[in-house]
């Protein structure tokens, strides 16, 4: 089954303040800092049309009387933990999509799709009753499925997709409603004439992988009713899959300089964390939002694994000039790590190992530095000239840690 907290932000924000519970409520980012977006709503602000995304003054101008709030992150992740405390007791396999979705292998304790729907609507009486809040419950033989069922009917639901009724419930919805079907995927499958889950499913897969690469074979799988990846153990999900920041910028981005300023003091932050926990990671992800609040994501691979700042903030700035055409300025800035190991570093005879150690240990003496005279008492030239961007600490900024993406991870 896939679980999804229903208007999650919004609907903590309810629970703990009753006297908002039934008006129109949005949770926002910090204005000053231009985080002022939406970043959550309630279905009464849904009715009066705002979105998540809106620029703060956008939603105020859709519903007049709007409760504006402002995220209050450590709240959502302990309340997040008090309702996956609850999944866990009926599965040692949840697996963990956000902050307020997941997965639950429940086909140890269910014979057939009417004790597992049964378990399902338990489940949801109780988050209810123990925790206050609602979700939705999709119900299926893969994970795929299960989360297009928790996506059909909100609030507070349960939908079975099941062996019998996939093609009749999914294939007629639209092709973006499809997990992992983003943007200029679902534009790419409309301009082919692919415009519903079942137009993809009927698609020679040949047409698919060479229209969308290997990506397109997975879609054609999903819409198929053929993915069959596990639910992640407990245990599994402790374990750390990556390490990333990201932040939205003081200004829009209009130059190549001004991104890999950026670029570079997030990945300072990456590998100060990832040399305190001991890793070394191999490939390097770059994620870039407009300001049309339009994202995307590359990866490539390192020729060696590392933790060293210069080596993530080179490999993310090239993915950037080989991949962003200046189409808008840039917004938002992630820089990410994975393919991660452990402990002492494994090296063939061609690496340069002094070189590292020696890049490490300057590494770790600006870390000194700044731990005893604060983090701006030393920076990068490279964004000295950056009034605006200059002051960014990531340290101090609520980040973004991406996770792992599913055909990543699989």
């Amino acid at each position: 089954m896939h679980c999804d907290l229903n208007n999650f932000y919004a609907s903590v924000e309810s629970l703990y303040n009753p006297e908002i519970r039934n008006r129109a409520v949005v949770v926002v980012g910090d204005e000053e800092k231009r985080h002022g977006i939406v970043l959550a709503k309630n279905a009464v602000a849904k009715e009066k049309g705002v979105k998540t995304g809106d620029v703060v003054w956008e939603a105020r101008q859709k519903c007049g009387d709007l409760v504006c709030v402002p995220a209050r992150h450590e709240l959502y992740l302990w309340v997040s933990k008090q309702v996956k405390d609850i999944y866990r007791e009926y599965s040692s396999r949840v697996e963990s999509f956000g902050i307020d979705e997941a997965w639950i292998d429940i086909s140890h304790l269910a014979r057939n799709d009417k004790e597992a729907v049964e378990i399902a609507n338990n489940i949801r009486s109780r988050v209810i009753a123990e925790i206050g809040l609602t979700i939705s419950v999709g119900v299926s033989f893969n994970k795929i499925f299960a989360k297009l069922g928790s996506d059909m009917q909100k609030p507070n639901a349960t939908v079975l997709v099941s062996r019998d009724n996939y093609q009749a419930k999914a294939w007629p919805l639209p092709v973006g409603e499809l997990l992992y079907v983003g943007r200029a995927t679902k534009r790419k499958l409309e301009r082919a004439n692919i415009m519903t889950i079942g137009d993809l499913a009927r698609t020679s897969v040949d047409y698919l992988k060479l229209t969308l690469g290997k990506v397109g074979e997975e879609l054609w799988k999903f819409a198929n009713g053929l993915e069959d990846s596990e639910v992640a153990r407990v245990d599994d999900a402790d374990k750390v899959k990556s390490f990333g920041n990201s932040t939205t910028c003081p200004i829009d981005l209009t130059t190549d300089e001004e991104v890999k300023s950026v670029i570079y003091v997030l990945a300072e932050s990456v590998a100060e964390r990832m040399a305190h926990k001991g890793y070394y990671g191999s490939t390097v992800s770059l994620w870039v939002k407009d300001n049309s609040l339009t994202s995307f994501d590359r990866q490539a691979t390192l020729s060696f694994p590392t933790n060293v700042s210069s080596d993530i903030g080179a490999k993310a700035y090239e993915l950037f000039k080989a991949c962003y055409d200046w189409h808008l300025p840039v917004r938002a800035v992630g820089v990410r790590i994975t393919s991660l190991s452990h402990g002492d570093l494994q090296v063939d005879i061609f690496s340069n190992l002094s070189g590292l150690e020696k890049h490490q240990k300057l590494e770790r003496t600006i870390e000194t530095l700044r731990a005893r005279f604060g983090y701006n008492s030393i920076r990068r030239g490279n964004i000295m000239g950056y009034e605006e961007l200059s002051n960014i600490n990531p340290h101090s900024e609520t980040h973004i840690i991406h996770p792992v993406g599913f055909f990543k991870g699989r």
